[in-house]
């Protein structure tokens, strides 16, 4: 995560890739940690040109998964999913190592 305005202004430059940002999203699931996802989504979005930019459908669904994100509760993958696709991304899911 950036400490400074100037570690966010480069994520948000390197971001500007869409492989960057499946790599960004992807670590930041493997994290587990609702609060970093809920950050690292706006960042992504933020990159996408703001939720402004986003149909009204995938705003509803951004603002039902932030707010479950912001309580710490359980992810709601159909929210998660509809947004990813929004933003030209996809949840891949690979073997875990043992």
């Amino acid at each position: 995560m950036p400490r400074s305005a100037s570690d966010h202004e480069e994520l948000i430059k390197d971001l500007k890739d869409p492989l960057e940002a499946a790599f960004y999203i992807e670590v930041v699931l493997e994290e587990g940690d609702p609060k970093m996802l809920r950050k690292a989504l706006k960042n992504v979005i933020e990159v996408q040109g703001g939720i402004d930019q986003l149909s009204l459908q995938v705003k509803q669904c951004y603002k039902k998964l932030d707010q479950t994100l912001s309580e710490a509760a359980e992810i709601d993958f159909y929210s998660l999913m509809t947004l990813f696709d929004a933003l030209g991304l996809q949840l891949s899911v690979t073997v875990k190592s043992a």
